[in-house]
């Protein structure tokens, strides 16, 4: 979404605030997926076939450790390795998350602002009927998220502050726009730092929701399962009642068009369009409709 808006929009007039409830460390190293990911994209150097990682990317480093018998369920390519490594030295220096990501920007010649959500370290977990409490790695790389979810929490997040610039980002944007993502494990993380939703909502006409279903499924991932084992339906309604609170316009697939009463009387205006940003054109259009709403 933030490549599509780039499109439309100088990048130096977007703010992209990012989950970190997916961070972990591992073999030492802090690992920040969706800030990577993010990154990658942007930079045009993501591997589009894994939709994580870099193009081109190889893993000898994980061949011979899992060849030693050492922990390699979690694939880090070569490349990716230096951008941990040196993530990892700079937080023992004392750098912010935020001037890290910052100057890794830069390096990748990204001129979109990404900011974590928060600098304190929050974990999202998962209660699984099958395998007791999970963290979000071994729920969505180790299990494949093939696992039945009672709940999810996102630990430490009560405590935690924003990030300096979140809360100004949210309250000085023209437009804010909820990409089309998982909104219990992708956004949730996000909403759940004291202080965020509560921007959102003194914002409410000016937030617009893209949604991540098309036809009542998630293109990747288990947002449409999750939805409906945590209470929500699988479709534009149940997207409709969890962002209500703090976002005045959903925008749902062509192919959900007949939702369209159920979210309007959930709350929420509803724009109909095509959402798949399968190409430069389609997600030019989108990037249009959701600024233009």
């Amino acid at each position: 979404m933030l490549r599509a808006l780039s499109t439309v929009l100088n990048p130096s007039e977007l703010t992209g605030i990012v989950n970190v409830g997916d961070d972990l460390t591992m073999h030492g190293l802090r690992i920040c997926p969706d800030l990577d990911t993010i990154t990658y994209t942007l930079a045009g150097l993501n591997n589009t076939e894994t939709g994580w990682g870099l193009a081109g990317e190889s893993w000898r480093v994980m061949q011979e450790l899992g060849n030693l018998g050492g922990e390699a369920w979690f694939g880090l390519g070569d490349r990716d390795l230096a951008l941990h490594l040196y993530r990892t030295q700079r937080m023992a220096q004392g750098d912010s998350l935020a001037d890290i990501t910052a100057d890794v920007l830069r390096h990748f010649g990204v001129g979109i602002t990404l900011l974590p959500a928060t600098e304190e370290q929050i974990a999202t977990t998962f209660t699984t009927y099958e395998h007791g409490v999970l963290s979000f790695q071994e729920y969505f790389v180790k299990y494949h998220h093939d696992v039945s979810v009672e709940n999810v929490t996102v630990a430490n997040a009560a405590q935690a502050t924003p990030s300096a610039g979140v809360l100004d980002a949210i309250s000085s944007a023209q437009r804010v726009v909820i990409s089309p993502s998982n909104p219990l494990i992708s956004i949730g993380p996000i909403l759940a730092i004291p202080g965020i939703e509560a921007a959102l909502q003194q914002r409410r006409d000016d937030v617009v929701v893209v949604s991540p279903l098309i036809g009542g499924k998630a293109l990747k991932g288990p947002a449409d399962r999750l939805l409906v084992e945590q209470g929500f339906s699988a479709d534009s309604r149940g997207v409709a009642n969890y962002y209500q609170s703090f976002a005045s316009t959903l925008v749902i697939d062509i192919a959900d068009a007949n939702d369209a009463p159920l979210v309007e009387a959930a709350g929420m205006h509803c724009v109909v369009t095509q959402t798949l940003m399968s190409d430069d054109q389609r997600s030019r259009n989108l990037a249009e409709v959701v600024l233009d709403v």
